[in-house]
């Protein structure tokens, strides 16, 4: 469950960090920094000459078919590249540049070799932004998109958030992997109370666990709750998800639904793991996600308890998801509305301002979600998202640099036909630049 831009950042090569630095006299590129950059266009069109443009060391990690592929996926999402917007040098070998899309506009941050050739040797997206002017045209692009989508940007004031901009914030979608929240905010008020400690430790007792970094731990690995919950969070880690689920316990963490916010606590209980949603539509061709389907709540807990509980981790289909068509978002997956996530990251942002939950605060803003160029604009940005086919999903804990604190939520589900994340991204990314000006 990742989005299409972290796709990208994990794909193109990283280069070396463009640290800020106190303002100094205009940094003139190097004219072959310069030409290669007038090259980019091209080369994201698939043209080009790949080879004489990357250096052997780039072109070992992001092989010409790699590149191809996200550049298509580009393409696909935001139109023809229509050139060079704007190119801003850190040095004479490197700078952020602006390449321009007929719906969007590309952050790339990109570095050239100074000895000759002057190859490029590092090339990253790190972000897509799109063109619309103001906060209602990007929810009448999303109005406009297939299947159903929901958006609300609220400040959050005392007495509650109050909704600045929305479309159908009271619709509640499938939401992916912004479920995790739920869980933080479990972890948080545990904290708080005094019951646990980010320094305490889970040692894994070789339970089957979904993909991610503690999927092959062996039996007796110790991990601590907080590098669990910042890999739940930053890069939606599905085996730290069921460990921290585990730990909490799942009555636990259905029991804070109403408190953060949730209006239907129903539209996620019984309160799936990320295993069991893939045993629900991954094993066996969905049969259990049939019966679960046609299941009262108390039925789905006795089928969680039952069958699904039995069955391992190798009856799932290692392919579930590989032909990108969505698979029972309406039934089995986690539902909120994007009010309701805006009050959870309301409840998040007052429950972490100071003592030891303060910390979760970090884990929030480790991923920005949109990149730099939109976080840029905000004091904070803490975010989650989720996604699989047919499904995705953003929301947002904002500071302005004035101090006044905001939220914002989107989602996008298609029961028909898998949603292009690219486009959603650029939208919210959008969003979030515009919203600054509140």
């Amino acid at each position: 469950m990742r989005l299409l831009l972290a796709l990208f950042a994990a794909l193109l090569m990283p280069i070396v960090a463009i640290a800020q630095t106190p303002p100094a006299p205009p940094v003139k590129p190097a004219p072959e920094l310069e030409a290669r950059v007038a090259e980019l266009p091209a080369l994201l069109k698939g043209g080009g000459d790949y080879d004489a443009s990357f250096s052997a060391a780039f072109r070992t990690a992001v092989p010409k078919e790699t590149f191809a592929t996200i550049s298509r996926q580009l393409s696909t999402s935001d139109g023809a590249v229509t050139g060079i917007e704007q190119i801003t040098p850190a040095d004479a070998w490197s700078a952020v540049v602006l390449v321009g899309y007929e719906r969007g506009i590309a952050t790339v941050q990109i570095s050239v070799d100074p000895a000759a050739p002057h190859q490029i040797t590092g090339l990253r997206i790190t972000g897509v932004s799109a063109r619309e002017a103001t906060l209602g045209a990007v929810t009448d692009t999303l109005a406009k998109l297939p299947g159903v989508t929901g958006f609300a940007f609220a400040r959050l004031d005392a007495a509650g958030p109050v909704i600045l901009h929305s479309r159908t914030p009271d619709r509640a979608l499938a939401i992916g992997s912004e479920f995790k929240l739920v869980i933080l905010a479990e972890l948080i008020r545990s904290i708080s109370a005094g019951e646990r400690r980010w320094e305490d430790n889970v040692t894994l007792d070789g339970t089957g666990l979904p993909g991610g970094a503690y999927m092959a731990s062996p039996t007796g690995t110790k991990v601590s709750l907080y590098e669990l919950a910042e890999k739940m969070i930053s890069v939606s880690d599905n085996s730290a998800t069921d460990i921290l689920l585990k730990l909490a316990g799942r009555a636990k963490v259905e029991a804070m639904l109403g408190t953060i916010g949730i209006t239907d606590p129903a539209g996620m209980r019984p309160f799936l793991s990320t295993l069991e949603l893939f045993k629900l539509k991954g094993a066996s061709g969905g049969v259990l996600g049939e019966r679960w389907a046609a299941l009262d709540e108390a039925g789905r807990r006795a089928l969680l308890d039952g069958d699904v509980a039995k069955l391992p981790v190798s009856a799932i289909d290692p392919a579930l998801f590989a032909a990108g068509k969505p698979i029972r978002i309406g039934s089995i997956e986690w539902f909120a509305t994007p009010a309701d996530m805006v009050r959870v990251m309301d409840w998040l942002r007052r429950h972490t301002e100071s003592g030891p939950a303060a910390r979760a605060r970090g884990i929030l803003a480790k991923n920005s979600g949109v990149g730099a160029g939109p976080a840029g604009h905000w004091q904070y940005l803490g975010y989650k998202g989720g996604s699989e086919p047919g499904v995705i999903a953003m929301a947002f804990l904002l500071q302005g640099k004035d101090g006044r604190w905001y939220a914002m939520s989107g989602s996008w589900n298609d029961v028909a036909a898998p949603v292009d994340e690219g486009r959603f991204a650029g939208l919210m990314a959008r969003a979030v630049e515009l919203a600054a000006a509140n």
